[in-house]
């Protein structure tokens, strides 16, 4: 496994940790902040590495349709 992996892996089982803990009723009242701040930890890392995977293909299909629109725009 490489380095990410590996992150990522890890921050899937705090959260997972965390939500066992509130579904079992700790006696939180609520998501405390810590828990959000790792929400939107793993949401960041998730979103960066879907970036790194499809950036190319993103770029591509991007490209292709501004080049379609630029070369039927122009009379």
């Amino acid at each position: 496994m490489d380095v990410s992996t590996c992150r990522l892996t890890l921050w899937a089982r705090t959260i997972a940790r965390t939500v066992s803990k509130s579904l079992r009723g700790c006696g939180d009242a609520g998501a405390s902040l810590v828990e959000y701040a790792l929400l939107l930890a793993l949401i960041a890392v998730v979103a960066v590495g879907a970036l790194v995977f499809l950036g190319h293909s993103v770029s591509n299909t991007l490209n292709t349709v501004a080049n379609n629109i630029s070369t039927t725009s122009t009379p």
